[in-house]
């Protein structure tokens, strides 16, 4: 299936795509509004409240604006490498938990409203911290390859 097939499907399928679907994807948190669904060969993952799709996009915003220097991301806005939204996602994430002190992410929206809630607003929230942890996290390394 085709790119542009698959998002014209995608979009037809029901709610709209998870703010932090790849962390999801990458089991580095979990979701109670995240609703699985297969397409093609592909798993993706919708959210069940518009709010809360609208609180996380407001989170991943505000990760991407206050980590560009920190990523060196050259352009603020359009796609960026998968690597680099990774580390905006899953590290973004840790360090959110961090910064509320919570051992693991079993909800990424009850998190991010805690934070909203405990800081009055993710303006608020220790950004100097969530940046420096944002830029530290690394994913998985490859396995090297033998010849």
């Amino acid at each position: 299936m085709d790119e542009s097939a698959f998002r014209a499907t995608r979009g037809v399928m029901g709610p709209q795509p998870c703010v932090f679907e790849k962390a999801l994807l990458a089991r580095c948190a979990d979701c109670g509004l995240a609703a699985r669904h297969a397409l093609a060969e592909r798993e993706a993952i919708g959210c069940g409240s518009a709010i809360a799709r609208a609180n996380c996009a407001t989170l991943l915003g505000m990760l991407r604006e206050r980590c560009a220097f920190a990523l060196k991301l050259a352009r603020r806005d359009g796609p960026m490498p998968h690597a680099i939204a990774m580390r905006l996602q899953c590290g973004g994430l840790r360090a959110l938990a961090r910064a509320m002190d919570a051992d693991d992410i079993r909800d990424v929206h009850a998190l991010v409203a805690a934070a909203g809630d405990r800081h009055g607003g993710l303006s608020d929230l220790p950004w100097p911290e969530i940046v420096a942890a944002v830029a530290a996290w690394q994913g998985r390394r490859r396995r090297e390859t033998r010849p």
